[in-house]
């Protein structure tokens, strides 16, 4: 059964890549003739198993919107779990008895119920008194059950968790001020959102850790014959070990040494007696029941001397304190350097040069300051780049103070320029990442942006560059090739005008009819007139076309690329003079672009922020607390999903 079971998995696995392969357009992954017969072996599965997986495509989950998520009242209360961080207590907690020593998943708790083998109800913990009915959205969980063997009422516990790599991925698509602190809120937002179409982009697992009920199903009087019954049905179940008094702290140290690679979060342990019966013996008190205890991780700390603050500086432009101290051992490691992240922190830690500071890893894994034992305060902020040692002034950024260099020829911002020239809204290199951009820099091939054009005559040298190859070379070649050709406001958007965004670059390239010589010459008197471009835009435009270098690259720029006339720039009148933000993730659209040019392309424009000129916020997230959302709240702005959106303008 267990190897049905997995193959099952695996299957499902495969089949849903090679059908998102397909129908995304990209090269197709296998033959027809594979999928079939793969697919054929999986319903025999699912059949002889009676799993039938959420993301099997032998299912066509209906995506649905809600208007609200329900509430229900949980037949008992759901209560945390008593803490500790010792495994001393563990050990003594256990006595002579037998336990399951499980990882203490950070995610959303969710109880399941199923009816003659399908999924009926999912309700998250809520409070412990009263959850919420997100059914529909844990019917998309990556790898739940919809249908499992057991046709009598089944209850269970678990939580939803979104791995770190999936975390990374999304948060990269999200500008800074709407990125997720942490996995947890992630996955509560995912699994609680009104479209679950939404939820199913995120990728949620779940994994059981607790059987409720489940007929009368006789368990042996053991906790391990419930996570043995719910993997027959298909569940992943929470990573355990049987353990005792005696090897106790053995396991402990087993889990302790997988918290680094782990790529689901954890925030500690469980330890559940296996003894059903002996459990339920002991009850409950006020807040916690007495048959399992959780254990956190103690962070081992160390007292040093902070020798000194280096300032960092990023492709951004941001500035980073850096403590520097005496070398120390935590978790194994010599650790000797922690970020310090911004201005603020390092005001609230009072840090001075020769302050004892005590530093621990955060997760086992991150070095950081836990607190400044003598607190002399005597750090100040860098007067200068410690890159291009020009001038650094701080600002104020979500709350924070941060230090920013202000020199626009800094090598930090040199590269992210370039960056910026190659993206895809721009004149769109691909393959030509920063990694590579600043390879290049160091090796003299890149000094401005018509070098890239270039690149030829250095071609025996980067073949032989670590990471790069004849085929590399080429395929790089040809997606520089292809950009030797690109449109007016492409063009403008990569020069990187302050203010100049692919929106703005498009309304000044349709307002000059796409002839670049009248936009470069045109004063701020006239570019002010444009619908959408203010006074401060204006300035700007007019300012970065009169410096004599910009004029240099730009002349050095055609005189490897060729400018063509952008198709289908005669905008559809239906939104001709509404101002669109966007924010939160998408569903019916790719990605924003996609969307940005729907509205372009219709006469309208995309701004970054919510303002009285703000016709309509497009949100997919109605619970979001994010500061576009509270804005047009304030402002009485219309909030519209997607698919608000495509009825009211399709």
């Amino acid at each position: 059964m267990g190897e049905d079971i997995e193959r099952l998995r695996e299957l499902t696995a495969k089949l849903d890549e090679a059908a998102s392969v397909y129908y995304q357009g990209r090269d197709e992954i296998m033959s027809n003739f594979t999928y079939d017969s793969l697919y054929d072996e999986l319903v025999q599965l699912e059949e002889k198993t009676g799993i039938v997986l959420a993301g099997s495509p032998t299912q066509r989950v209906g995506y649905e919107v809600l208007s609200e998520l329900p509430k229900e009242r949980h037949p008992s209360p759901m209560l945390s779990l008593d803490k500790t961080k010792d495994v001393e207590a563990l050990a003594a907690w256990m006595g002579e008895k037998e336990g399951l020593l499980s990882w203490k998943l950070d995610g959303l708790t969710v109880v399941l119920t199923y009816e003659n083998g399908v999924l009926v109800k999912a309700v998250t913990r809520g409070n412990g008194q009263i959850g919420e009915v997100i059914t529909n959205n844990a019917r998309v969980f990556k790898n739940l059950p919809l249908v499992i063997p057991f046709r009598e009422t089944l209850v269970l516990r678990g939580e939803a968790v979104i791995p770190y790599s999936e975390f990374k991925k999304l948060n990269e698509e999200l500008p800074l001020e709407e990125q997720y602190k942490n996995p947890r809120n992630l996955c509560s937002g995912s699994v609680r959102q009104l479209n679950n179409e939404i939820t199913v982009k995120r990728n949620v697992s779940f994994f059981a850790f607790s059987l409720v009920s489940a007929g009368n199903v006789d368990f042996k009087n053991s906790q391990e014959k419930k996570f043995m019954f719910l993997k027959e049905q298909g569940f992943h179940v929470v990573e355990y070990q049987r353990v005792n008094a005696a090897n106790i702290r053995e396991m402990v140290q087993r889990f302790a040494k997988k918290v680094q690679v782990n790529d689901f979060p954890s925030d500690g342990l469980v330890l559940l007696y296996d003894d059903i019966a002996y459990g339920e013996s002991l009850g409950t008190t006020a807040k916690f029941p007495r048959n399992a205890i959780a254990f956190k991780w103690e962070d081992e700390t160390a007292d040093t001397i902070l020798r000194k603050i280096e300032w960092s500086a990023s492709r951004t432009g941001l500035i980073n304190p850096v403590a520097v101290f005496d070398p120390v051992e935590l978790e194994g490691t010599t650790v000797s350097r922690a970020s310090v992240h911004n201005l603020s922190i390092v005001k609230q830690l009072q840090l001075g040069i020769g302050d004892t500071i005590r530093v621990y890893k955060a997760n086992m894994i991150i070095p950081q300051i836990a607190e400044n034992l003598t607190r002399s305060g005597n750090v100040k902020p860098a007067s200068c780049c410690p890159v291009c040692k020009g001038a650094a002034s701080i600002k104020r950024v979500n709350d924070a103070e941060v230090l920013f260099c202000e020199n626009p020829d800094c090598l930090a911002k040199r590269i992210k320029s370039i960056s910026l020239f190659v993206s895809r809204d721009a004149v769109n290199i691909d393959g030509m990442s920063e990694a590579t951009i600043e390879k290049f820099m160091e090796k003299g091939f890149l000094h401005r942006f018509g070098d890239l054009f270039r690149l030829e005559e250095h071609k025996k040298e980067i073949i032989e560059m670590e990471g790069f190859g004849e085929k590399s070379y080429e395929k790089l070649q040809k997606s520089v090739e292809a950009a030797r050709v690109t449109t007016v406001p492409r063009f403008l958007y990569s020069l990187g005008i302050p203010g100049i965004g692919p929106a703005n670059a498009k309304l000044i390239s349709r307002a000059f009819a796409g002839d670049f010589d009248r936009i470069m010459h045109a004063a701020a008197e006239e570019l002010v007139k444009i619908e959408g471009i203010g006074d401060v835009i204006a300035n700007d435009v007019e300012r970065f076309f009169k410096d004599k270098e910009h004029q240099e690259m730009i002349e050095d720029l055609l005189s490897v690329l060729t400018l063509k006339e952008e198709s289908g720039n005669g905008p559809v009148s239906d939104m001709e003079g509404m101002t669109f933000v966007i924010t939160g993730t998408l569903a019916h659209f790719e990605n924003r672009n996609e969307l940005q040019e729907r509205i372009e392309s219709r006469g309208g424009k995309v701004a970054g922020s919510v303002s009285k000129k703000t016709a309509y916020l497009i949100n997919n997230d109605s619970m979001s607390n994010s500061s576009k959302n509270k804005k047009a709240k304030e402002l009485g702005i219309p909030i519209l999903t997607e698919e608000e959106f495509l009825k009211k303008f399709e």
